[in-house]
């Protein structure tokens, strides 16, 4: 097959998750918010106390999370805080102990990706923090472990604060999340509830479109999980 054919069947295949335009307006300023603020406070503290404060690049693929998908898991405070900063005392670590670049930089993602899992703090940002940790230069490794509660700590924690502050000003998100059910499911639970119709992949979609934000999860497995959920279901009751 032509590749230019393949491209074009791939791309047209692809289905973004369906987002209204308030909703990209929203986090596009939020983004822009957060950023300006940030870079505003760490200049501000740089000029005004003792520290050598950075602005981390790692803190725009943390805005993306932070203000496109609040409600994911790897959005909340812990995550970011605890991530970004386990991943940042990793790096300097590796950077300290491995002279090989190239080594050190890949079991510091490594190791920091496997430390997220282990302590429950997973987010994909830090994994670049990390590669800072060890990739930054002459200025981030004079820094030691500094970097890591000086700057690491500082953008992180900023970021979170500008998150709960914003997010929470912005209709129909909640921040930090609490996991709770949308108000729709009281309907649901009561005991004179009538069985609806198979739900078909439209109705998923439909569905989707219906809660705030954007939900980081596709029609298909929406569905995937209702399939396996009504198998175990059935299971459940033939046995039982």
């Amino acid at each position: 097959m032509n590749p230019l054919k393949a491209l074009a069947i791939f791309v047209a295949n692809y289905q973004s998750p369906s987002v209204a335009i308030k909703e990209k307006i929203y986090s596009s300023l939020a983004s822009f918010i957060a950023i300006l603020i940030l870079i505003e406070v760490v200049h501000f503290a740089s000029f005004s106390g003792s520290f050598s404060l950075l602005v981390l690049a790692s803190m725009g693929a943390s805005a993306f999370l932070l203000f496109v998908i609040p409600h994911s898991p790897m959005s909340q405070p812990w995550p970011v805080i605890g991530g970004h900063f386990l991943s940042s005392a990793i790096g300097v670590a590796c950077a300290h102990w491995l002279h090989n670049p190239a080594i050190a930089t890949a079991v510091a993602v490594a190791t920091s990706i496997f430390a997220m899992h282990s302590l429950q703090c997973l987010h994909p940002p830090s994994a670049a923090t990390a590669m800072i940790a060890v990739l930054g230069g002459p200025e981030i490794h004079a820094m030691g472990w500094q970097f890591c509660y000086e700057v690491v700590v500082v953008n992180a924690g900023t970021m979170v604060l500008l998150s709960i502050v914003i997010n929470n000003l912005i209709p129909g998100r909640r921040y930090p999340l609490r996991h709770s059910h949308h108000p729709h499911h009281a309907d649901f639970t009561k005991s004179d509830h009538k069985p609806y119709p198979a739900l078909k992949e439209e109705d998923y979609q439909w569905a989707l479109g219906q809660i705030d934000g954007v939900i980081d999860v596709s029609t298909e497995d929406l569905v995937d999980l209702y399939e396996f959920a009504a198998e175990h279901a059935k299971n459940r009751t033939i046995e039982s």
